[in-house]
């Protein structure tokens, strides 16, 4: 799949970005493809040093240190020395001073000495704040049960799950024998334990096998369809390059060889055969593979090679496993090709053919296959299906709605469940299928499944094929992620698992509403909110934190995190900013955020954060915004544009350099987005995204308090990126306000993959943001 900066982050809860919506990133739960280093800019330049290689000297006003409310002396923030690099295109000439920031072996002394510095420099200024860090720290692991379980899966004759334990950073993942596995399927069953019940086994330690290294991720945990092996993803650098393993599920003894520098896209094709993808020396995914076990990796067959640097691949196993679907794709086309995993020698066959503009997604149920197609035409898609032996003539079951989405389906021996969303709001739409084997002509009725929240998250995750249980996650900003069992022929809705909140948290304490905003073109903009009811005052005196991201037609809903409840009660008021570039409205809401309408996004969140004043939520002095990765990129631009307007601005791995980088097509991540961004190579593109690209618009003025965070392994947002803006920030501006840089020497686009190191990095934020807004008290 093709995933951008896809990473959102929701008050310090990660999310990847897949398909258009959002998957949560805690404990592994979803794959992505590694997005790709940058390279230099292929243009004119001519480059000579203008200062020495020493960080030390000063230059920007020197900075005063907040504890408590004062202001002190403090020591000079680092200041990166000046290697002019000059770029000209259409005649327009840029001199990018910081340009040697980059460096792909990410081994230059210079580079990691000005990291160093700068990591150094911001744990001095937060020094002061350290013994409140801590108790923040405390305190949000303090409402996590440590022990804990996530809701068992049904596969087979097996419950599935993972585990964790008190103390410790990864999961364990466990399954449990079904003695009565022939009995159907019910949202009411329930997995036994105790003496009498049959034993766990863990088939995977996280703990024990991150013990060797600095970063530890699995990205893709697959058992055969016997159940006898698994097949797993590891991932030891954060640099999304993962090597793929093969275990004995209950002697845990290694299968074969490792196969090296793979996607974590990973399916089995039978028992005794996996398929794969892997990477061009630029990090595109661009091969898929067959590899029969016992073989050497080098044997394997290239099932298909994708040659344009326009498209790249993925690869998932329909719900019946009968099929696996390799699908090529671009920001506007994705064609696909289906593989009989009966058969899997015979190789692949296209299934929908490349047509420019057309999007297929593609199901299996029966001698069917699935079809939602997005055109131009239908642009919120449409769903057919087709006879699997005649994949050319098809029979449309949902027509196109232009104010209903469809965002994915999910299919069933006998129900077809369509997620879809309206008005921004999410919902799930049940229908029944006729018997396998007898013809589709269209669906009828449907049944939706109710929610009590005005705003929510709902999840698909899988479910058991055979059954007419649909297992989905819900949460919203007061209710935490929840699991649920939904009956499709009773409409039964059976809680199996919420995440325990420990600490006396009381849901009732805490109101989520829906705002909409008027944009400066009468758009309207949706907001979702939460605050503590019995903390907040809604007179403009209230602290406030607001989320943006806006791009890649991802869908940022509101969704629960028990750090978040750190905020909420101190008396902050947290909101998101659906602003277009997403696709919360639709195809329709994201197009009109990209290209050459890509500053509706940054309009759109200033409007929000006008309408907060104007609303009275907060003002200029208690308004913070958040951002990670092309969220950053908004971070950058609104902070360009509106520096008055924010207090604390909060970028993480920020895509700032967005010019420059878009300028360079060595990688195919710049030219698969130019469909998102457009192409800087014309020169009407060029102007425009020059007239907000973060770096190229910092300017002699005062900035708010700022903290920009990076990983040094990054392959999505190149360490250089806010490197080079925080070194542009310290020459340009006007202030005095606190601007710090953090860029994890050990780890990539997620940050730490430790549980626990996560909420870590959560306490630092928001006690850099409570320091700023003097919150922190005398005792911290």
């Amino acid at each position: 799949m093709i995933i951008k900066r896809g990473l959102v982050s929701l008050g310090g809860t990660h999310f990847l970005a897949t398909r258009s919506r959002l998957v949560h990133f805690g404990t592994p739960l979803s794959c992505l493809v590694p997005l790709l280093p940058r390279r230099r800019c292929i243009l004119r330049f001519s480059s000579s040093s203008s200062s020495s290689s020493s960080f030390s000297e000063t230059g920007a006003a020197s900075l005063r240190l907040r504890s408590s409310g004062d202001m002190a002396e403090s020591r000079s923030p680092p200041v990166a020395k000046k290697v002019e690099h000059v770029m000209e295109m259409f005649g327009d000439v840029r001199v990018d001073n910081y340009y040697w920031l980059r460096d792909d072996s990410r081994c230059n002394p210079d580079m990691l000495s000005y990291l160093r510095e700068e990591n150094d420099y911001t744990d001095y200024v937060m020094s002061g704040t350290k013994q409140f860090e801590n108790q923040l720290f405390a305190e949000i692991r303090g409402r996590i049960k440590e022990d804990d379980i996530s809701a068992p899966l049904r596969k087979g004759p097996y419950y599935y799950y993972k585990k964790t334990l008190q103390g410790k950073e990864y999961v364990q993942h466990c399954r449990r024998f079904i003695s009565d596995n022939k009995a159907e399927p019910s949202v009411y069953d329930t997995m036994l334990t105790g003496p009498d019940a049959p034993p766990e086994h863990v088939i995977l330690d996280e703990n024990i096998k991150a013990q060797e290294y600095d970063y530890y991720r699995i990205g893709a945990f697959k058992t055969s369809p016997d159940h006898k092996l698994v097949a797993y993803a590891e991932d030891t650098k954060g640099d999304e390059i993962y090597t793929v393993k093969v275990i004995d599920s209950e002697t845990l003894k290694p299968l074969g060889q490792p196969l090296k520098g793979l996607t974590c896209d990973l399916e089995w094709a039978g028992n005794d055969a996996l398929v794969y993808v892997t990477m061009d020396e630029i990090l595109r995914p661009d091969k898929v593979w067959l590899h029969k076990l016992g073989t050497e990796q080098c044997s394997d067959v290239c099932l298909y090679h994708e040659k344009d640097d326009m498209f790249s691949l993925d690869l998932h196993a329909s719900e019946s496993h009968k099929y696996l679907f390799v699908a090529s794709e671009s920001k506007t086309t994705r064609f696909v090709f289906s593989l009989d995993v009966s058969k899997p020698q015979d190789g692949l066959n296209v299934l929908t053919p490349r047509v420019d503009g057309i999007d297929s997604s593609v199901s299996h149920r029966g001698n069917h296959f699935f079809i939602q197609r997005r055109s131009t035409e239908f642009f919120n898609s449409e769903l057919v299906a087709c006879s699997v032996d005649d994949t050319l003539k098809t029979t449309v079951l949902l027509p196109h709605r232009e104010s209903v989405k469809i965002q994915e389906i999910q299919l069933f021996r006998d129900h077809l469940a369509v997620f879809e969303r309206e008005q921004g709001l999410q919902k799930i739409t049940v229908y029944r299928l006729p018997a396998e084997g007898q013809p589709l002509k269209g669906l009828q009725g449907g049944g939706s499944v109710s929610f009590v929240d005005p705003v929510y998250s709902i999840d698909s995750t899988d479910s058991e094929f055979s059954s007419s249980v649909l297992r989905f996650r819900y949460s919203s900003m007061k209710t935490p992620p929840s699991v649920y069992d939904y009956d499709m022929d009773s409409g039964a809705s059976v809680l199996k698992k919420i995440e325990t909140v420990l600490g006396g948290f009381d849901a009732s304490n805490y109101v989520t509403e829906r705002k909409w905003v008027i944009a400066s073109d009468g758009t309207q903009i949706p907001m979702s909110i939460v605050y503590n009811k019995k903390l907040a005052k809604l007179d403009g005196s209230d602290p406030l934190l607001l989320y943006g991201y806006g791009s890649y037609e991802i869908s940022v809903d509101p969704y629960f995190k028990t750090s978040r409840l750190s905020l909420l009660d101190r008396g902050f008021i947290f909101v998101i900013a659906h602003v277009r570039g997403g696709g919360e409205l639709g195809r329709q809401w994201y197009e009109n955020g990209k290209f050459l309408k890509k500053k509706n996004t940054f309009t759109d969140f200033i409007a929000c954060a006008e309408s907060l004043i104007e609303l009275k939520y907060c003002s200029k002095e208690k308004l913070c915004i958040e951002g990670r990765s092309a969220g950053g990129l908004l971070m950058g631009a609104v902070v360009n544009m509106r520096p008055d307007l924010f207090k604390v601005v909060i970028a993480g791995v920020p895509f700032v350099d967005a010019l420059t980088t878009m300028l360079d097509p060595t990688i195919p991540l710049t030219t698969s987005e130019w469909e998102e961004w457009g192409d800087p190579r014309k020169e009407e593109f060029y102007y425009y995204m020059k007239s907000y690209s973060p770096v190229d618009n910092v300017t002699a003025q005062n900035y708010p308090n700022i903290l920009v965070t990076a990983g040094l392994n990054d392959p999505r947002v190149m360490y250089s990126e806010p490197g080079k803006f925080v070194a542009k920030l310290r020459e340009m501006k006007t202030d005095n306000n606190l601007l710090l840089f953090k860029c994890e020497l050990g780890a990539g686009h997620f940050s730490k993959s430790g549980r626990f190191e996560k909420l870590q990095e959560d306490a630092f934020t928001f006690a850099f943001m409570m320091k700023v807004l003097d919150m922190i008290p005398a005792s911290g």
